[in-house]
């Protein structure tokens, strides 16, 4: 089962519980597997949300048994360093330092570090020395904010 096809298992009951999926983190291969959920909202995330999620999602992995052999789950924050990963994502941020990778050199380069300067649903703009780049969504490998101070 690919990251894809588990988010569109487990978003609709982590959204039933109040909290948005932002990022799932599935390493599957061999004896044990690991999936790390990364939940959000407006107001942030505690321990009781992460374990209130954590209950659910577990509840309904058990039932629909998705995922071959033995894995951990673990449920938790974005962070400060949060993974970008959806337009939305994207607005939200605008204005702030971003690191992105690319998974194809753009203007002969694979990393930007700048500040995110607009978003919409196919491309980013970021200003890295005084310059602006248009990053095509489709082919960022991963982008993250950079916390203050970093």
């Amino acid at each position: 089962m690919t990251s894809a096809e588990l988010a569109a298992l487990l978003e609709p009951t982590i959204e039933r519980l109040g909290y948005e999926l932002t990022h799932i983190d599935a390493r599957l291969s061999g004896s044990n597997g690991l999936v790390r959920l990364f939940i959000d909202r407006p107001e942030g995330i505690g321990l009781a949300d992460c374990e209130k999620v954590s209950r659910a999602v577990s509840a309904l992995l058990d039932v629909e048994d998705p995922i071959p052999g033995h894995y951990d789950l673990e449920v938790s924050s974005p962070g400060l360093d949060r993974v970008l990963t959806k337009p939305a994502h994207f607005q939200r941020f605008a204005g702030n330092e971003v690191k992105v990778q690319m998974r194809f050199p753009i203007e002969g380069r694979k990393r930007f570090r700048g500040k995110l300067l607009s978003s919409d649903e196919e491309k980013i703009v970021v200003d890295v020395d005084g310059t602006a780049h248009s990053l095509p969504l489709a082919t960022i490998d991963t982008a993250r904010l950079v916390p203050a101070g970093d």
